[in-house]
């Protein structure tokens, strides 16, 4: 299974990687919203890890630009928001 983690806190990052990779999973990472498109046109997903809060391009606007362009990749949000109105 081959996961993409977009998380811009490089620690965080690093840590969903290592535990991901640990567990079987062939992973690969990025730092920003505009480059999960990059990694999107090389590799094709089981499943994608992203943070709402991104530069460049929130996951929010990254997965609309995802579902537009028809690619229905599985993805699990990550955030630090805690409002119920964030859900």
């Amino acid at each position: 299974m081959r996961i993409l983690i977009a998380e811009d806190e490089k620690a965080l990052n690093r840590i969903l990687v290592k535990q991901f990779t640990k567990l079987g999973y062939s992973v690969d990472s990025c730092y920003d919203g505009e480059s999960v498109f990059d990694f999107l046109a090389g590799a094709e997903y089981d499943a994608i890890v992203m943070d709402v809060m991104m530069p460049r391009k929130d996951g929010f606007e990254v997965l609309r630009e995802m579902r537009s362009a028809k690619n229905q990749t599985p993805v699990i949000f990550l955030t630090a928001k805690t409002e119920i109105s964030d859900r």
